[in-house]
């Protein structure tokens, strides 16, 4: 049963995990790198391929796979489409609606043999909206319509630093609305912030929700999605007494604009921002609907998750300073399964392996099993460990008792139990139920 079940990527023998192994008792060097940055490399989540450039590994692209499967399945509810824009956008579209001056900075270009200047796409909503324009004018009856795609994104950083944080390539999600009118619009955009604060609630970590400053994006209005650490590079401004924030760019004052009373000054890291565009697009860009005998702009809102750094903070967050954490909805194996080492006492017991792996299969939950059984239980529980898988289970030593029972290591509490196999049956159960409920609230 154990080959028919697993195929060989889900064996540790497998995998593509280049892991660094500290000599004993050496202590990690204070290199300068963030926590997750650090973390990811020692890992083999990760590794760079030059500065500000990284490869997701096996692992990380598992993470960053569940992570768009969240978002996919949210933004569904509220019947946004999914679309794949090309990476490369003519500059002539920047310089339409003059953000090709102000980001030059900050972005790629390329040239084609022909001399034409085309730009890596940081963001598409030059690209977004001239397709609409293309296609032709919009219809009443087809508006809200919501576009979105997750895909690579390009910014020229003079700094990279801290890893996925701040990196020049980097995966986003980005929605775009299209509405007949400002109020339209403004209904979008609610709606679509009711699905950014159901995607985060599923994460699990406590985040905030900030006015933010529309800078190049322009706009009427703008909101940005924030986890507090210290590691983070904007400042919020908070008001425990009404319960505002607001970005620390936008308000230098000590007391809040509502009440009165004194703000709290935090770091943060923005892992997600929203804006109300208006006309500013489509008006230059030529994206119109029928109505009344009339052609009139369409009313814009665009709306960015950055997957990425979502990772990267949820590590920052999670983890200790030796072993990675995750939010259970994107481990990259919700369990590990450790069998016992080759031609060991333990070894005859390894049948209870099948019989594990086999029920987490019929229960639909993603699992590793670590065969590498030239390698003591104890290496490969520190290597599970570091990685963060959030369940470990071990058949060791108690496995050959007369009544069989299995190490149940919960990772994230800290827990450890010796339990039967029914016992392990129940857990998962109740532990699936709850996972399941957690993803469609």
């Amino acid at each position: 049963m154990l080959n028919k079940l697993i195929s060989k990527v889900n064996r540790a023998s497998k995998l593509l995990q280049p892991i660094k192994v500290y000599p004993k008792g050496s202590s990690i060097k204070n290199d300068g790198l963030s926590k997750s940055h650090r973390l990811m490399l020692d890992m083999g989540i990760i590794r760079q391929a030059n500065t500000g450039l990284y490869t997701l590994l096996p692992l990380g692209n598992r993470v960053l796979e569940k992570l768009i499967s969240i978002v996919d399945y949210q933004l569904s509810n509220i019947g946004a489409q999914k679309i794949n824009l090309p990476n490369l956008t003519n500059a002539n579209l920047w310089a339409k609606t003059g953000r090709l001056k102000t980001m030059i900075p900050e972005i790629f270009q390329v040239k084609d043999r022909h001399g034409a200047s085309y730009i890596l796409g940081p963001t598409h909503e030059e690209a977004i909206t001239d397709l609409i324009a293309n296609i032709g004018p919009m219809q009443k009856n087809q508006l809200p319509l919501l576009l979105y795609q997750i895909s690579n994104k390009w910014r020229d950083e003079m700094k990279p630093r801290l890893g996925l944080f701040r990196s020049r390539e980097f995966v986003m999600k980005d929605l775009y609305s299209f509405d007949l009118a400002d109020e339209e619009a403004l209904k979008s955009y609610k709606s679509i912030d009711k699905t950014y604060k159901n995607i985060l609630d599923q994460i699990g970590i406590p985040y905030i929700v900030a006015i933010g400053d529309t800078g190049l994006m322009g706009g009427t209005m703008s909101h940005e999605y924030h986890y507090l650490s210290s590691i983070g590079e904007d400042s919020v401004l908070s008001c425990n007494s009404c319960g505002i924030h607001v970005n620390a760019i936008l308000d230098d004052k000590s007391t809040c604009r509502n009440c009165n009373q004194l703000l709290e000054k935090n770091s943060a890291i923005e892992i997600g921002h929203t804006f109300l565009l208006g006309t500013k697009y489509s008006s230059v860009l030529q994206a119109t609907c029928h109505f009344n005998n009339n052609r009139v702009p369409l009313a814009m809102g665009c709306y960015g998750l950055g997957l990425t750094r979502i990772i990267s903070a949820a590590v920052e967050i999670l983890s200790t300073n030796e072993d990675l954490r995750w939010p259970k909805c994107i481990a990259p194996y919700t369990v590990c399964v450790i069998p016992p080492k080759e031609n060991s006492k333990e070894y005859p017991a390894t049948h209870y392996a099948d019989k594990i792996i086999e029920m987490l299969y019929e229960k639909d939950i993603d699992f590793l099993i670590d065969d590498r059984i030239d390698l003591t239980i104890g290496r490969r529980m520190m290597d599970a460990r570091r990685t963060g898988y959030p369940y470990i289970i071990v058949v060791g030593r108690t496995a050959m008792e007369s009544n069989p029972l299995f190490e149940l290591h919960d990772i994230n509490n800290s827990q450890q139990s010796n339990i039967s196999f029914d016992q392990l049956v129940d857990f998962f159960k109740s532990t699936n139920q709850v996972e399941r409920i957690k993803a469609t609230g």
